[in-house]
């Protein structure tokens, strides 16, 4: 262009031969030729601007008269030189009360050039490079950055070039993020697991998108959902993980009515404000019912005023401890609320109910387990005495991120400096994200049929150490977990010890016995139940025991009517666990 403009002002083709070689001298000088066309970014922008303005000089200079162009230059450079000055000056203050941190970031997509972006404002954090596996990008310049091949990192580490690596790469599997952290952290560096952008722009994202890649495996996709369509359906303890995302699930799948029944008014209230505005652009009609499940009159008024066809039961006490600090008001609940629901249900023509149940049940060796498993046998007994209601169980052990879930807890100790704490070193647990699960239980809710209280198991693959669970998250975080309060890192894990009632290894069934259903991920364990007289005696002794609020009475009622109980397990079991069997080598 700074050519043309020669030629067109009478400078001749001399001159235009003498900026076009500036032209392309600067160009390599500045590296424009590296510069990939989505990061060109403002500092790229910048680049081209001083090579236009350096030609543009340049044709001055040969066109205009020696005097003027000299002036014009004295000032330009003046100005310049006093602004850049001034600049460097306040730069040099803020890094001195400010250190700056260098970082490389680990991968030159969407993310990584919006986080790079996004850094070039931060007083504190420099990106001084990316790195990607994508060979083509090698040397190219992306938001002012320069991509280089993973193998240069372990150089730049080893220099002292950058204080932590930025994974940005959340489109990539949960397995092969794993690796790179692993490979990152081999260097002696730390490293920081960025989420998704889309996950960065939510509330959900922020909570879940960071939380799922612990899980090792990918999502299942949901397939169920169109025979709820149009039908009015109960979620009980809607207010709960579980019930929550219960709720959300069913509004995309276009229920015409979708009662809420919670007993925590701050619960109810909070689901509400944040269901209505999409219940309403969905034309589902919300109805909240602040009650109790064991308030069988305000229960039967809920389901027949509203026509319910459906019953999703999530309401229960679920923390171990406290239930075994509280017998009586655990198996209230769990087990009598369940019997109430239940009966209510049959009475009002509910077509079809679905327990959420839990892998604590099985072999309980808490007076949590144990009340879930009562509410398991008493499910089973209300299938046997009804021909137009189906009954299913659904069984799976911990949601990921949930109020129960230790996700919460050690983030919130990662934030405090810590200690994360964790009862024992080889403590396993199985875990599923909360949305995985319920997909999975709205899929077994539609396997059941009249007269058969199916228990239905969820694959949830092989379970995790909690210990391991809790390094991840540590440097996920950017830090380095260590072990003993002496030990070299930044964040110490801490064992406290198995609590009452808890269990070293929890099992999802109590027998090998697992017949495989339509879906993959959904097993059916064939189990023993109370006959209807075993059932009947226990619940008298049961209502007795509640009206007495006698714990003591409660411990052996359930020591002598729950099949598996054994409240010194937890105590009995060996520091080293056997190889957990995975549910599908059972089949």
């Amino acid at each position: 262009m700074a050519a043309f403009l020669v030629l067109a002002g009478g400078g001749g083709p001399w001159l235009a031969f003498i900026l076009s070689v500036l032209a392309g001298a600067g160009a390599l000088l500045l590296g424009l030729h590296r510069i990939k066309l989505v990061g060109y970014d403002l500092e790229n922008a910048c680049r081209g601007f001083w090579l236009a303005a350096g030609l543009g000089v340049a044709a001055l200079f040969l066109m205009a008269p020696i005097d003027a162009i000299l002036w014009m230059m004295a000032f330009f450079l003046g100005h310049v030189g006093l602004r850049v000055g001034l600049l460097r000056i306040l730069l040099q203050v803020g890094r001195v009360v400010h250190p700056v941190q260098r970082v490389v970031i680990y991968g030159a997509g969407q993310t990584g050039m919006q986080i790079a972006s996004a850094l070039r404002l931060h007083r504190r954090i420099r990106p001084v490079a990316f790195v990607d596996d994508d060979k083509s990008l090698w040397g190219t310049d992306i938001a002012g950055l320069t991509v280089l091949p993973p193998q240069d990192l372990a150089e730049i580490v080893r220099k002292g070039q950058t204080a932590k690596v930025l994974l940005a790469i959340p489109s990539a599997p949960a397995a092969r993020q794993r690796r790179i952290v692993t490979d990152l952290r081999g260097m002696g560096t730390r490293v920081v697991v960025c989420p998704s952008l889309s996950d960065l722009m939510t509330e959900e994202g922020q909570e879940t998108g960071s939380i799922d890649r612990f899980l090792g495996r990918a999502g299942v996709p949901l397939t169920a959902g169109a025979e709820l369509k149009g039908l009015s359906v109960m979620v009980t303890g809607a207010g709960g993980s579980i019930g929550s995302e219960l709720c959300r699930q069913l509004l995309a799948m276009s229920v015409r009515r979708l009662v809420l029944l919670e007993r925590s008014e701050i619960a109810l209230y909070s689901l509400m404000r944040e269901l209505s505005p999409r219940a309403e652009a969905e034309g589902v009609t919300l109805v909240p019912v602040l009650a109790s499940i064991l308030d069988a009159a305000l229960v039967a008024r809920a389901l027949r005023e509203n026509s319910v066809s459906e019953v999703f039961h999530a309401a229960a006490y679920k923390h171990v401890p406290m239930i075994e600090n509280d017998p009586v008001s655990g198996l209230a609940n769990n087990s009598l609320g369940t019997r109430v629901l239940g009966e209510v249900a049959v009475k009002c023509g509910v077509r079809r109910f679905t327990l959420i149940s839990t892998d604590k049940a099985v072999s309980p060796a808490s007076i949590m387990g144990a009340s879930k498993r009562l509410a398991e046998l008493i499910v089973q007994d209300l299938a046997r005495r009804s021909a137009n209601t189906a009954f299913a169980i659904v069984r799976f052990g911990n949601v990921l991120g949930s109020s129960g879930s230790v996700v919460p807890l050690f983030r919130k100790q990662i934030a405090e400096g810590g200690p994360v704490t964790v009862t024992h070193p080889e403590v396993t647990r199985y875990f599923m994200s909360v949305g995985e699960a319920v997909h999975l239980v709205l899929e077994a809710g539609g396997l059941a049929s009249a007269g058969d209280a199916a228990i239905f198991v969820l694959d949830m693959g092989a379970p995790r150490r909690i210990a391991d669970l809790a390094n991840e998250m540590v440097r996920a975080a950017g830090y380095r977990p260590f072990e003993g309060r002496q030990g070299e890192g930044d964040i110490e894990i801490r064992y406290t010890g198995l609590r009452p009632g808890e269990k070293l290894h929890e099992s999802l069934a109590s027998s090998d016995c697992l017949v495989p259903t339509s879906n993959p991920r959904i097993l059916r364990a064939k189990e023993d139940a109370l006959s209807q007289l075993e059932t009947a005696a226990a619940l008298r002794a049961l209502r007795d025991i509640v009206a007495e609020g006698d714990p003591v009475a409660a411990r052996e009622f359930v020591s002598r009517w729950v099949p598996g109980y054994n409240a010194g397990s937890a105590a009995l079991q060996p520091c080293i666990p056997q190889a957990p069997v995975s549910l599908k080598s059972a089949l």
